[in-house]
């Protein structure tokens, strides 16, 4: 699948969900049917709440934190990246366009379906220290 028909579709379905406030039967088959296992998994970080947004006070920074199996992986939604090794792997080398992170990112925060938590911004240099550390 070209990356730009994903995009666009995962795009358009994120709009009609915000539209709708829910997202339907009809959208959950077609990101199944253009992500497959992918869109599996990101329904599944949604659905056992694995997806965090850590606002930082008083600065107002946000991170957003998917919670992996191995561990935490940091996203970049603006800029479409992920720390995870299918993001290193598969989307880098133009196998597909985006991870399953960052498909459930996307869709979490259009329905607010996070957990949002508010740290002090004391801790983002040790938290995004943490977040960054390559996988051993």
């Amino acid at each position: 699948m070209e990356e730009t028909s994903e995009l666009s579709l995962l795009n358009a379905v994120c709009r009609e969900t915000k539209a709708e406030g829910k997202l339907t039967g009809k959208n959950l088959t077609k990101l199944y049917e253009a992500f497959g296992q992918r869109f599996t998994k990101a329904f599944e970080a949604l659905k056992e709440n694995r997806v965090k947004k850590y606002v930082f006070k008083p600065s107002g920074r946000t991170v957003w934190i998917v919670v992996g199996n191995e561990r935490d992986y940091l996203l970049m939604p603006k800029a479409e990246f992920c720390t995870c090794d299918d993001f290193y792997f598969r989307v880098m080398d133009k196998q597909v366009h985006t991870c399953y992170h960052l498909i459930a990112q996307k869709i979490a925060e259009i329905l607010e379906w996070h957990e949002t938590i508010e740290e002090d911004d004391d801790l983002y240099d040790s938290l995004m220290s943490e977040w960054k550390k390559p996988t051993v």
